[in-house]
């Protein structure tokens, strides 16, 4: 008999048969072999139910079975979530669309649905410091995670020091291989540091390598034509845009900080002084 399976079985002790091991256990130890976790807790609750209802064995297996379903898609999407290293986690519900008028949402809400990563697109956010371009990133890295893409997300800083380090400790290869399997990279704050020859060349190579075998999302304070002094080589940066604006939707954030529009809101909010108060006679 296999160890790994149960069967029922009934012991003879002192000429007494001793109970055979209850159904349940025997199904909860496949349930466990079969890695429905969900299906082994709710089965019993859902039994009841059904009973009450009149539900017949079909739909009660087809309930269960839809309950196991909707919970490994959660837990899915929770390690995909977890995998792409978001800072924080921000969803496109709670942006102030409003508040950056220049952003066109049309676009935005339509790179939510997900087929840019399958086109292998870009996705360019290029505007003012605190208007919003990285909320816009981690929100369309979220609804890409949740719609069943793989997400990496990395500060170009540390996505170059990274680079540099794998260089130095001979796993550039490797290192550079792992960020090609990834359908979505997340590249934020591209141009709040300039770059080294070297670590222009390597962020250079992994744009490069994305090139039409998978999506990236980059964004950046700086308009384009001043890029140069970011990767300080003209002929550097021309080949990155080329390659980069290829199959790109550009989104435009200009405006006024969000940020702080909404830090002295808070503010004169904090400041305000309490309402007074007719004192009853």
């Amino acid at each position: 008999m296999n160890s790994t399976t149960p069967a029922t079985v009934t012991t003879v002790v002192a000429g007494t048969a001793v109970d055979p091991t209850p159904p349940a256990v025997i199904l909860a130890h496949h349930l466990k072999e079969l890695r429905l976790p969900t299906c082994l807790r709710e089965y019993d609750r859902l039994a009841r139910q059904c009973a009450s209802e009149g539900v017949d064995h079909v739909r009660y297996l087809l309930r269960l079975v839809e309950f196991e379903l909707i919970d490994r898609e959660r837990r899915l999407v929770e390690r995909r979530i977890k995998a792409a290293r978001f800072p924080v986690t921000k969803s496109l519900d709670a942006f102030d669309f409003l508040a950056i008028p220049a952003l066109n949402k049309p676009l935005v809400m339509d790179l939510a649905r997900g087929g840019f990563v399958d086109r292998r697109e870009n996705v360019i956010a290029v505007g003012n410091s605190g208007t919003g371009k990285t909320h816009i990133a981690l929100g369309l890295g979220l609804a890409a995670c949740q719609r069943g893409y793989s997400v990496l997300w990395k500060p170009a800083a540390t996505l170059v020091n990274e680079l540099i380090e794998a260089r130095d400790e001979k796993h550039l290869l490797r290192y550079q291989k792992s960020l090609a399997k990834v359908q979505l990279l997340i590249v934020d704050e591209l141009g709040f540091v300039p770059l080294s020859k070297t670590g222009a060349e390597l962020l250079f190579d992994v744009f490069s390598q994305r090139h039409e075998r998978g999506a990236t999302l980059v964004t950046s304070n700086l308009p384009f034509d001043e890029w140069t002094e970011v990767f300080g080589s003209q002929r550097l940066t021309g080949a990155l845009l080329d390659r980069l604006t290829h199959h790109a939707h550009v989104l435009t954030c200009n405006g006024d900080s969000y940020r702080l529009a909404d830090a002295k809101r808070r503010r004169a909010k904090q400041d305000k002084p309490p309402a007074k108060t007719t004192a009853e006679g």
